[in-house]
């Protein structure tokens, strides 16, 4: 167990080496360019072409800025001319990026992460956004089409949630039975009448770990395409700025953009509780629910500094989670076995 778990632990940092991940757009000073308009900090490493004209300035007026301080740094003798001319080609060239039109399904070859995860996604995105005239909408949709198409995995996953929750009793009878035997018999007599509930209650204590692997990239992905996608930063649902934060927008007087925020700290809320505990008794559940609520509160505070659209993923993600788990929680109520 231990040697697929360093296996899978460089298995994502290889991953994450090689990646096209997020880079921001950083000023001659070294500062990162912002949006002083929306709070958004530009990324340097856009999918395709902005089409607003204030933010194609704002990277015009960056790459000039940039070449104007190199071309004084080879003047002043600061620089030679081999780096002169690497420092000149490194410099990110707003007009040499295609319309998101244009975007292919497999993206610009950014990677082996930008082309496996965050390409597709973000051609979906595009595509769906397009035919629905709203990107905003555009992100509601493809994350309840991922999800359903997911939903096999997670319906298990959550079944297996239920089942612990029946098997409790038995396995806290168990504990208590074997509770200070720590020699080798009786580890093993634990371990097998353990498996024996187990079967009884058709738990697959393994099976909760695909979604979660499945989870994390496809979480990453959205963040990537939703952060990339000038396209979707650019656009707005309802009266929320895809790129403006919940801090930015209140910040500027518009007192709705709160609404954001309080929707994450009770779609994360929910999620949680339905999710965690299941097969944990005393201690150990204690301890599961306050490391949960801490979460939801860190999360919750950190979704005011969070684009409008990842909070937008983010409460649908969880709406379907809650609402899927309650589905599954009533079917099985009556149920022994699932």
């Amino acid at each position: 167990m231990q040697k697929k778990k360093l296996g899978l632990t460089f298995l994502v940092v290889a991953l994450l080496c090689l990646t096209g991940c997020t880079k921001q757009l950083k000023g001659p000073d070294g500062k990162v360019v912002m949006n002083e308009e929306t709070g958004q900090v530009l990324p340097s490493n856009i999918l395709c072409a902005p089409t607003d004209e204030d933010i194609l300035t704002l990277y015009r007026e960056n790459k000039t800025a940039l070449e104007e301080k190199y071309a004084k740094e080879l003047e002043d003798g600061d620089i030679g001319q081999k780096e002169y001319d690497k420092k000149i080609k490194s410099i990110m060239d707003v007009d040499d990026y295609k319309s998101c039109d244009e975007f292919p399904v497999l993206g610009t070859g950014d990677g082996i992460w930008t082309s496996i995860f965050v390409s597709p996604l973000s051609w979906v995105l595009i595509k769906v956004g397009k035919f629905l005239g709203n990107y905003g909408l555009a992100i509601i949709f493809v994350t309840l089409l991922i999800r359903l198409i997911m939903y096999p995995v997670t319906l298990k996953t959550a079944k297996q949630s239920e089942n612990l929750k029946k098997a409790k009793p038995e396995m806290d009878k168990l504990e208590k039975k074997y509770k200070n035997k720590n020699d080798q018999e009786s580890m093993t007599r634990k371990a097998q009448e353990q498996m024996m509930l187990y079967k009884k209650y058709n738990i697959n204590p393994f099976s909760g770990c695909l979604y979660s692997l499945l989870q994390i990239p496809l979480f990453f992905a959205f963040y990537e395409a939703l952060y990339r996608l000038p396209v979707l930063f650019e656009d707005k649902l309802l009266s929320f700025e895809m790129s403006v934060s919940p801090a930015k927008g209140i910040g500027a007087g518009n007192w709705l953009y709160l609404i954001l925020p309080v929707l994450v700290f009770f779609a994360t809320y929910f999620s949680f509780k339905l999710n965690s505990g299941a097969g944990m008794s005393g201690d150990q559940a204690k301890q599961m629910k306050t490391t949960m609520n801490i979460m939801n509160i860190v999360i919750t505070f950190m979704s005011f500094t969070m684009s409008s659209a990842i909070i937008f993923y983010w409460i649908t993600n969880n709406t379907f989670t809650i609402i899927q788990n309650l589905i599954v929680k009533r079917s099985t109520k009556n149920d022994k076995v699932v």
